[in-house]
């Protein structure tokens, strides 16, 4: 037996809540998915569905409490990985400065194989999704049994559930897109839009404190 079954119902009532907050993921996902489309927003998600299982195996194999552990390795990880959002939110409000409209459209913005390579590094580097493992997920582990495989399945079904929220958001963010993508106008204030969510992501995984994956 992999895990306890007396604790899993409540674990999977409390997952499927904490799913439904929107933390960083989330806003990184809908703003790709608002300044690139549909295929764009899909490989986002899918992009920090990997990054989360990474987080997943750090967890795991000890390596995210040693992390947590070290206040320096901290600092390090996580102004990396704000900066990094910092950066794609300044390098898309730019390109909205520059761009035509034909150019802003859905499908002809980063790509789908970015927007995928971009969700990995974003989730992986955000160092609040490891401290939520950390913090969460041990309060239903039952120490008679090896604490290992109980991580990866309760991680698991934490990246399963919050994935299936990202697509939620990027059908509600593709049903939106054609009511402020008639004109040039509303296009780029979408990217402009886009790109500060990006930016103010990053100062939230920088400077905020909430444990919210």
């Amino acid at each position: 037996m992999l895990i306890d079954p007396g604790s899993f119902g409540m674990f999977l009532v409390a997952a499927i809540v904490l799913a439904f907050i929107p933390g960083p993921s989330v806003l990184y996902v809908l703003a790709r998915t608002l300044a690139g489309g549909k295929q764009e927003g899909i490989s986002s998600t899918f992009g920090t569905s990997i990054g989360g299982l990474l987080h997943v195996i750090l967890a795991a194999t000890g390596l995210t409490a040693l992390l947590a552990a070290s206040a320096h390795a901290f600092a390090i990880v996580k102004f990396i990985g704000a900066a990094y959002l910092i950066g794609l939110g300044v390098k898309m409000i730019w390109s909205a400065t520059q761009a035509t409209f034909q150019e802003l459209r859905p499908g002809v913005t980063n790509g789908a194989k970015r927007a995928f390579s971009d969700g990995i590094l974003t989730e992986a580097f955000n160092v609040k999704t490891a401290l939520f493992f950390l913090a969460f997920i041990p309060q239903f582990l039952n120490h008679t049994l090896p604490v290992a495989p109980q991580i990866i399945v309760y991680g698991l079904i934490c990246v399963f559930l919050n994935t299936l929220v990202d697509l939620i958001v990027v059908s509600c963010a593709v049903w939106l897109t054609p009511l402020v993508k008639g004109s040039a106008t509303p296009a780029k204030l979408m990217s402009f839009g886009s790109g500060s969510v990006l930016v103010g992501l990053g100062i939230y995984l920088g400077l905020g404190d909430s444990m919210s994956p």
